[in-house]
């Protein structure tokens, strides 16, 4: 378990918080997370309703914190919680808009790499183009886990997915010009979080639960993104038991 200390936007107050954390954007699947998988949790976060939790899962530390919608706002906490909290594997768990038509509701896509339309990357003044690419080790540990997985009944797909910061897009060829790059579905954070663990040197997963398909119009209510993407959940919880 990490030191705790105090920043601007979490404030443990005594609480640890584990070196493996999840980040779902919507706090309230936080919540839900803590309280239907993890033994022993204790809120460690409440400020601007930003909720976080420690506890355990099968006998190993995890916590699990709301990040937020778009880049910004995941850069902060993911930025504070590797850097003064010294978290070792942050995991994004969220839903995800499709890009291919083939994809269905509930499918499972894993985001090797993150292509985007933002400026996040530009702080690094890199003489080139960043790629924003998952842990490896992570990613095999995430398959590996659901193919062993008896009970799984959604789809995975593995590939790179598009984090814009754009969710309502005045250009309305961009959704087809990413899909043409074989690009699986669209989000707004992991990007940030692939390239804040790269500069830090630790690891980083982005899993998502198929929200809504772009190309057929399917769509899940917003209860249903909260608590029934459960498959993802169960299999990124493990994760806190690989080796970094």
């Amino acid at each position: 378990m990490a030191d705790t200390t105090s920043t601007p936007h979490i404030n443990p107050r005594g609480v640890d918080i584990a070196e493996t954390v999840l980040l779902p954007g919507d706090p309230l699947r936080a919540k839900f997370i803590a309280d239907t998988y993890l033994d022993d949790a204790v809120q460690f976060n409440e400020v601007r309703n930003m909720l976080g939790f420690t506890g355990t899962y099968n006998g190993t530390p995890v916590s699990v914190m709301g990040s937020g919608m778009g880049m910004p706002s995941i850069g902060i906490y993911a930025s504070e919680l590797i850097n003064f909290f010294s978290a070792k594997k942050v995991i994004r768990v969220g839903s995800i808009g499709a890009m291919q038509k083939d994809i269905d509701l509930y499918d499972i896509i894993v985001a090797a790499s993150a292509s985007t339309d933002s400026n996040f990357l530009s702080q690094y003044n890199l003489p080139g183009t960043f790629a924003p690419t998952a842990s490896w080790r992570l990613l095999k540990a995430f398959m590996d886990g659901a193919e062993k997985s008896p009970d799984l009944s959604a789809q995975l797909h593995v590939g790179t997915i598009l984090s814009s910061d754009m969710f309502y897009n005045a250009d309305d060829t961009a959704t087809d010009r990413w899909s043409r790059m074989g690009v699986l579905g669209v989000e707004m954070e992991s990007a940030a979080l692939y390239s804040i663990a790269a500069y830090a040197g630790v690891d980083a997963l982005g899993v998502f639960t198929v929200s809504d398909n772009l190309y057929t119009g399917a769509q899940t209510t917003a209860e249903e993104r909260q608590n029934a993407f459960t498959e993802m959940m169960e299999l990124a919880l493990p994760l806190a038991d690989v080796t970094v």
